[in-house]
């Protein structure tokens, strides 16, 4: 019996990932990632399904990021009705980020359509609210460390990946005892809140992630880095915006400024968090604390709210949010989304980038193609709703805030058990993955493969 897998997303991307494993009658969807960036990716998302819908036994979810999962309304919408299995934490922070990518999604086309900035007529949103709730009510949990069949013949068992609450490396295991792993985003071993990833079982094929497979970071000075940023902002008279994931790093960011806080390393300003989805989010991850969840590090679990810096504002409300567009005295703003592809990030960044006391503070990976990237690589103007603003603020990036393993560490982990038959480089840019290929290649003897897109390989 054959098994084959077919990169559908993913491949010379940091999004989109989507990766369709074969075996005998059975066919599995790892992953149903929305592509976001640039707009040759974007318009990937408007094409029909890539595969036959009646023939998908299932879909297979490591985490709850948008290019991970943001695709399954859109599978729902076309028709198909399957299960989707993912972790209990996913599940969760799934219907959170669905919810909000529709609600955006319908948000920016009204918006397309009452100003006319679009080329469509009318402009239309990829999917809506009763898509994700559809797609959500499809979602079957399995716990970290058991096994379950999922179609004719293929056993799924996650374990624990520590890139954000709820993520899982996948392995699943087909007639014949040929064992596919799919990393998923593999956090780092420090992570503020999560437990390291788990050791990767052997396979004779894995899916390696290769975000930061050209890079390798050293943290030692993030936090004098990040506080010396909001201290000079905050000497001119400037306020610090951070675009941020809503699922993760926000936490991540929170915690980090309640340290500096209570060490008096920054001033203590007002510290808004303007994003329903972060909202919701952290709620999750202060649940998850308080009934002392198996992936998160147990030193936080009395440790009171780790999340709390002090003068912490949530801002739920449209008028709430439009106070961070102008704050009345220096602030340190958190807005969704971390790449500036949506949200109120934009109208925050309309309103501060053309002020030279402020700041923008990169926090994470970008995607070619993203306002994100473009701010931080040098962008003197934004295209923000039809409109281009200038970028006078400041702008600083501070990547050791990402919770993907950097290159060393994504070699460590995949390195520890013995060498699959093929190790196939996704879920990066084309150098970050040939950079990863080769080195498994040269410094390890592996048969390292950057896949390309829409092939299909045997296993």
């Amino acid at each position: 019996m054959s098994t084959s897998i077919t990169f559908l997303g993913g491949v010379g991307t940091v999004t989109g990932s989507k990766f369709l494993v074969q075996s005998g009658r059975s066919r599995l969807l790892v992953d149903c990632g929305l592509f976001q960036g640039l707009a040759p990716l974007r318009r990937r998302n408007w094409r029909p399904p890539p595969l036959e819908l009646n023939e998908l036994d299932a879909v297979v979810l490591t985490h709850a990021h948008l290019d991970h999962c943001g695709y399954l309304p859109v599978l729902v919408r076309a028709g198909w009705r399957g299960p989707v299995y993912t972790t209990p934490g996913t599940a969760e922070l799934v219907s959170i980020v669905l919810a909000d990518s529709a609600h955006l999604m319908v948000e920016e086309a009204e918006h397309a359509n009452r100003y006319g900035w679009s080329k469509h007529h009318p402009a239309l949103p990829l999917y809506d609210e009763r898509d994700a709730d559809r797609a959500v009510r499809q979602i079957s949990t399995l716990d970290f460390g058991c096994a379950a069949s999922v179609a004719g013949g293929v056993e799924l068992e996650f374990g624990r990946a520590g890139h954000i609450l709820g993520s899982a490396r996948a392995r699943l295991r087909f007639e014949g005892d040929r064992t596919v792993v799919v990393s998923g985003d593999l956090g780092r071993p420090g992570h503020q809140v999560l437990c390291p990833p788990q050791p990767r079982p052997s396979c004779d094929a894995l899916l390696l992630e290769s975000t930061y497979g050209n890079r390798d970071r050293h943290d030692e000075d993030a936090a004098d880095r990040l506080a010396d940023t909001i201290r000079r902002t905050a000497a001119r008279g400037g306020s610090v915006l951070i675009p941020a994931f809503a699922v993760d790093r926000t936490e991540v960011i929170l915690i980090e400024l309640a340290k500096l806080v209570r060490a008096e390393a920054i001033p203590d300003l007002p510290i808004l968090v303007d994003s329903p989805m972060a909202l919701a989010s952290l709620r999750v991850y202060r649940r998850a604390l308080a009934e002392r969840w198996t992936e998160v590090r147990p030193e936080l679990t009395d440790a009171g709210d780790p999340f709390n810096p002090g003068h912490l504002a949530e801002l739920r409300t449209v008028a709430e949010s439009m106070t961070a567009n102008r704050p009345r005295m220096p602030s340190i703003v958190i807005s969704a989304s971390g790449m500036a592809t949506g949200g109120r990030v934009l109208y925050h960044l309309e309103h501060l980038l053309p002020d030279r006391r402020n700041t923008v503070a990169v926090v994470g990976f970008a995607a070619a193609g993203t306002r994100a990237r473009q701010l931080a690589t040098g962008a003197r103007e934004l295209k923000i709703h039809g409109r281009y603003v200038p970028v006078r603020a400041e702008i600083v990036v501070l990547d050791a805030f990402s919770a993907h393993a950097d290159a060393d560490e994504l070699i460590a982990w995949a390195t520890a058990g013995p060498a699959p038959d093929t190790a196939y480089l996704v879920h990066g840019e084309p150098e970050g993955s040939a950079t990863l290929a080769n080195r498994l290649r040269t410094e390890h003897d592996w048969n390292a493969v950057v896949p390309r897109d829409g092939e299909r390989v045997l296993i």
